[in-house]
């Protein structure tokens, strides 16, 4: 303990006198973080008690912090009236109300605390402090440099077990609860290593940093086994294709909806499909590609439309307010349709959340939670395509579309996944759109400065 008084004195100093070196501290920190509920000998797991150490304790001093600020009309309150923020105001409110209407308060409240440091921290006081441009770069290097030290960890382990992909399960721990986390996490900044190594304003040599980062991430992601991951960078590249296209995002949207509509109609032909696929995964990478429509005989697929037609039915249960933030691990056993189980099903909260960022709030907060989350991936996804429309910065135009790239690997891995209530994922998606609306913000204000009429 004695050996960490320094460092907490160090923490404490910039609470104090430089709360953006402590964030940025965090970020560094982020993915060596570990959660003390995985800790063997603790017991902390029967009891449902977790925290990721160092990172969650320094949030939650920071959002303490911001607070305050408030209090004493330091903030900037504008930002509260952004589109963005208002989606984000609005889905925090509603989670709110489902605390007090939850079946499980405790767990429903620790959920929301959860959510508020990630959120407070990275979104409404990271929109402050990437307002400097500089801390855009420098947010994003942290946590590459930080997260490269897991990759090569994750190699060095994955390569006792020849890379297998049963080995790519646990070379991750205790770092990464699970190889999806860790893929998610590399799609995630893959596009802003991208973004990097093709700017000009990105200095020589750390450009070729970039590019070497790029290949090492991209080859990370082959052997990660996370086919979510694999799908949600194909996405980002057709985004990325329409973009350049200059394709409306409206055009975007109602092309989406209308696929929803015809996915729902043809729906008895496309299961009969699907279980014609009994491809499982292997070391053959097209088999991996293939096993991703396997909903016959792929334990993972399968179990994923378990958890989905759980969420569902728990929904049709409690339309209005759900079960509570947090619950669905509690609370979706019973509503398990046996044929639907697999090897892997269990009846204990021992077997993760939904797998999916948008049916899981809609168990746990009813419609309205499930909107509220669409909603924010609709107003960052419109201020994003106006950004790269109406910028005038090629530079930025490219950190702009690179970092929005990285939102879109998250926005469709998180409808096979979810772990927006774990640091490494919560600091880096609110940190994105944080970085999206500062961009706005000193777009706006740019044009202010030189407009004719000042």
């Amino acid at each position: 303990m004695a050996a960490l008084l320094p460092l907490i004195a160090l923490i404490v100093y910039w609470s104090l006198f430089f709360i953006d070196r402590l964030m940025l501290l965090v970020v560094f920190c982020t993915p060596l973080s570990i959660n003390i509920f995985q800790v063997p000998g603790l017991g902390l797991g029967q009891i449902g008690i977790g925290m990721a150490l160092p990172t969650e304790p320094i949030m939650f001093g920071i959002m303490l912090l911001f607070f305050l600020h408030i209090i004493h009309s330091w903030y900037d309150r504008k930002i509260f009236s952004h589109p963005v923020s208002v989606m984000i105001l609005l889905s925090l409110f509603w989670m709110v109300v489902t605390c007090y209407t939850s079946t499980m308060r405790f767990v429903s409240c620790k959920y929301l605390l959860e959510r508020l440091w990630g959120v407070v921290t990275f979104y409404f006081l990271g929109v402050m402090l990437f307002k400097n441009i500089k801390n855009i770069h420098y947010f994003n290097w942290l946590y590459i440099g930080s997260f490269t030290l897991i990759i090569i960890y994750t190699l060095i382990n994955h390569s006792h077990g020849h890379f297998s992909e049963k080995a790519a399960h646990i070379a991750v721990k205790p770092f990464y609860n699970d190889h999806t986390a860790y893929g998610a996490m590399l799609a995630m900044f893959i596009p802003v290593l991208g973004g990097f190594a093709i700017s000009r304003k990105t200095h020589p040599t750390l450009r070729i940093v970039a590019w070497f980062l790029f290949f090492i991430f991209l080859g990370a992601l082959a052997l990660s086994y996370s086919r979510a991951a694999w799908v949600s960078i194909m996405v980002a590249l057709i985004v990325l294709v329409l973009m350049l296209l200059r394709v409306r995002f409206r055009w975007m949207v109602v092309a989406f909806c209308l696929g929803c509509v015809l996915l729902f109609i043809f729906q008895n032909r496309i299961i009969y499909k699907l279980e014609q696929n009994r491809t499982d995964v292997s070391q053959n990478i097209n088999d991996e590609i293939e096993s991703i429509a396997n909903i016959s005989s792929d334990a993972s697929n399968v179990e994923r439309l378990n958890r989905w037609s759980c969420a569902y039915r728990m929904w049709l249960d409690k339309p209005v307010f759900g079960y509570g933030p947090g619950t669905y691990m509690f609370k979706y056993a019973p509503y398990q349709l046996s044929y639907m189980q697999t090897s892997i099903s269990t009846n204990e909260a021992n077997g993760g959340n939904a797998h999916n960022e948008y049916l899981g709030p809609l168990s746990e907060e009813g419609l309205l939670g499930m909107l509220f989350m669409l909603g924010i991936v609709l107003a960052v996804s419109a201020l994003s395509f106006r950004l790269f429309y109406r910028l005038k910065d090629k530079e930025m135009r490219i950190l702009t579309i690179s970092i929005f790239l990285g939102l879109v690997t998250y926005f469709i891995h998180g409808m096979m996944n979810d772990f927006l209530d774990t640091d490494k994922a919560a600091v880096p998606f609110w940190g994105f759109v944080g970085m999206l609306v500062a961009i706005d913000y000193m777009d706006k204000e740019s044009k202010l400065i030189t407009s004719p009429a000042n």
